[in-house]
């Protein structure tokens, strides 16, 4: 790239613009009402305006489900790929053009099924982007069919006497890979803390990796309650390189379902 094209996308240039939330809002979301979804964007584009992220430096990519249809609903470059392909995409962009801040945003079905393979080895890879999971526990935009996160014994489509197989833990299969850099887990029923794990996963050097419990209101409306209604449920964990929230310094939050 000439040094021209380089400057007509703002590269090495001072910029003095201002953006707001309203810059970086795209079309009206069209997610379910009470769909955690919800929270999730409006959470990322608080961390985008904190950030002052120039949206044509900024990239979402995307796989298929619900949660996919995030780089629709943002004025920022995006990509909508196929399911499970959303990681190996992102790497792509972020070889070819490592000065934009790639954000990759993935269901449970998308990321710890098909594209399980790709989540391991990108977490090997320590690539500086982004990866966030919404995991509602269940494959939300094909109506209903278990996935590698449904509780034990949850019925759906597929298996309409339950799961047979105890969900499988994100976290821990992270944790588990060599080179594994930011690990991470909130919950969209708790913005502070949502707000603050998104914005310390923009900030990190490498390939951040963030859970996100989050609601479904049509397949799986219980699946969190318990927690949302006990908060003792609901554990901050300390960490001296965790995320700040008010009233709990330093923490990471476990959730326990």
């Amino acid at each position: 790239m000439t040094d021209l094209g380089c400057s007509l996308l703002g590269v090495g240039v001072e910029d003095d613009r201002e953006w707001t939330m309203d810059d970086y809002a795209g079309a009206l979301a069209r997610w379910c009402p009470g769909c955690g979804d919800h929270a999730v964007l409006t959470a990322v584009e608080r961390v985008l305006e904190t950030e002052q992220l120039p949206p044509e430096r900024t990239v979402f990519v995307s796989g298929i489900g619900c949660s996919s249809r995030f780089p629709h609903y943002l004025k920022t470059y995006g990509f909508h790929g196929i399911h499970g392909r959303a990681l190996p995409v992102a790497i792509g962009v972020k070889l070819r053009r490592p000065d934009l801040s790639v954000f990759v945003v993935m269901g449970d079905g998308d990321c710890c099924s098909i594209g399980a393979g790709h989540w391991i080895h990108t977490t090997r890879y320590n690539p500086d982007i982004v990866a966030l999971l919404l995991d509602n526990g269940v494959y939300g935009l094909t109506k209903n069919q278990t996935s590698p996160t449904s509780p034990k014994g949850h019925p759906s489509n597929t298996q309409p006497r339950g799961a047979l197989l105890p969900p499988m833990n994100p976290l821990s299969a992270t944790l588990g890979v060599t080179n594994a850099s930011f690990v991470a887990q909130t919950g969209d029923w708790i913005p502070a803390h949502l707000y603050a794990t998104i914005l310390a996963a923009s900030r990190h050097h490498g390939f951040a990796f963030v859970r996100i419990l989050q609601r479904c209101p049509q397949y799986t409306t219980a699946l969190f309650d318990t927690a949302m209604r006990d908060p003792g449920l609901v554990e901050l964990l300390v960490h001296p390189d965790g995320v700040t929230v008010p009233d709990q310094p330093c923490s990471t939050v476990q959730l326990y379902w």
